[in-house]
């Protein structure tokens, strides 16, 4: 497919390549030896409630995914991608660049836990997150891996991600976050000790009658306590093909 001068103009490095999303001719770089994004990226990016104008911040952006696809969904003002990772943040930047998203995108390498004072305390409408699933002591990692502090609370963990959120967020301000079940229980007590009040859970489950493998869930710094159970959400059918709603997600309607 040809997707213009910025697609040949776009320096690639070892084992990169440009994925088209599928949504508004965006486009993705991404190392197939490093992170690449999965479901859970996505679902998320559907997941989060985001008004016109809205600033919008991704704690632990990786490859800039969820931000390129807020661009394309949403009609939010300002995307944040906080990244510490220096090659995830610096190949963030040139999906920006490649979709012309400079004046919407803005990359910033920088550690979650230094976000408030870099970008200021409850300056956003909206904070989404992808982080790490495996806690701290979860198996012998590699800390200098990039799959790693992707995947392991190497650099950062669920606490840091929520303070920052928590700090971030203006009131009433939302966050909605992609996690494991197995984590549901830290997620939940952490969002309520630091004022961010759970309001909507949703489970997905890969397949009807499979267990879910993983949970998103939203909630509203300083509201009143009320959480709602959403629909459980299917990835595929029980042929293997995917499910109606992720085939809307995936915009494949």
């Amino acid at each position: 497919m040809f997707f213009g001068e910025k697609f040949l103009e776009t320096k690639l490095y070892p084992y990169e390549r440009i994925d088209d999303l599928q949504l508004n001719g965006l486009r993705l770089i991404q190392n197939t030896e490093s992170f690449c994004f999965g479901v859970d990226a996505v679902l998320l990016a559907d997941f989060a409630d985001i008004k016109e104008n809205a600033r919008v911040i991704d704690l632990g952006t990786g490859t800039g995914i969820i931000p390129i696809l807020l661009a394309g969904k949403t009609s939010a003002k300002e995307i944040i991608g906080i990244e510490i990772q220096k090659e995830m943040a610096a190949m963030a930047k040139r999906s920006v660049a490649l979709n012309s998203l400079e004046e919407r995108v803005i990359i910033h390498e920088a550690d979650i836990k230094e976000c408030v004072a870099l970008l200021g305390k409850s300056e956003f409408d909206v904070v989404v997150s992808n982080p790490p699933y495996m806690n701290s002591g979860g198996g012998i990692v590699n800390p200098k891996s990039t799959k790693a502090v992707s995947r392991h609370e190497i650099l950062c963990t669920l606490e840091d991600v929520i303070v920052a959120a928590a700090g971030l967020l203006k009131p009433a301000g939302q966050l909605a976050m992609v996690h494991r079940p197995d984590r549901i229980v830290d997620i939940l007590c952490l969002m309520r000790q630091y004022k961010l009040e759970p309001k909507y859970l949703r489970f997905i489950h890969p397949y009807p009658g499979k267990k879910p493998n993983l949970i998103l869930v939203k909630g509203i710094k300083n509201a009143k306590a009320q959480l709602k159970m959403l629909p459980p959400l299917y990835v595929f059918n029980n042929d293997g093909k995917y499910s109606e709603e992720i085939d809307k997600i995936y915009c494949r309607n």
